[in-house]
């Protein structure tokens, strides 16, 4: 009899940009959780060699290029904001290999559950191969102080990543379960830690 593939539950893990998901997915990492993150997965396939870094460059030119082959992302990312059709073609061209890449990952999971974390999980689709989704939420003002203290960009470009994002509604909608990120990190891992054993008790699992 032939053994079938392992499919792991999947719990989806989103939320805005500066929302604090990267925090609470850390969490999960450290209560021995078995993580795949979206973003990872979207460098993996624009590494040098890959054909998708190639036809980026072939579109927008050498100048999507840093001195030592990689992609430049914030040259890209320029791009895909300052323009919605180019953001859609990149979209079309990366969505495909990243998904492959973060199904395999997931398959290789070993814990009772796997957490799938992806800043675009309602704009792609993604939540469909989900068993269950969590949304990191939080006021758009602290996501923008956040982000600001976080990254070196500017209050435009902040902006620019909310507007593309999925709407605060929209993703609640979508929601099974929400975490109101609005207090400090302690706060964030106790709300994790009791999400983490609810999800435990969901599979049957123990620690």
């Amino acid at each position: 009899m032939t053994t079938p593939a392992f499919t792991p539950w999947i719990l989806g893990l989103t939320g805005g940009i500066g929302s604090g998901k990267s925090a609470a997915a850390q969490r999960f990492v450290e209560l021995g959780v078995h993580l795949v993150d979206a973003d990872q997965a979207a460098r993996w396939v624009v590494e040098p060699g890959r054909p998708a870094l190639a036809s980026i460059v072939e579109r927008f030119g050498p100048g999507m290029l840093l001195e030592d082959g990689q992609l430049d992302r914030a040259a890209l990312r320029q791009v895909i904001f300052a323009d919605p059709e180019q953001r859609r073609w990149v979209e079309a061209l990366l969505h495909p290999l990243i998904g492959q890449e973060i199904f395999s990952y997931l398959a290789k999971a070993e814990s009772p559950y796997a957490v799938f974390v992806s800043p675009l999980m309602i704009e792609s689709g993604q939540y469909k191969r989900t068993d269950r989704l969590l949304v990191i939420d939080a006021p758009q003002d602290l996501q923008i102080e956040r982000t600001l203290l976080r990254d070196q960009t500017s209050p435009e470009q902040v902006q620019a990543i909310l507007k593309a994002q999925a709407n605060r509604e929209e993703r609640l909608r979508h929601a099974d379960d929400i975490l109101v990120n609005d207090r400090d990190i302690a706060w964030l891992h106790a709300e994790v830690d009791r999400l983490h054993t609810f999800y435990l008790t969901l599979r049957g699992g123990r620690e």
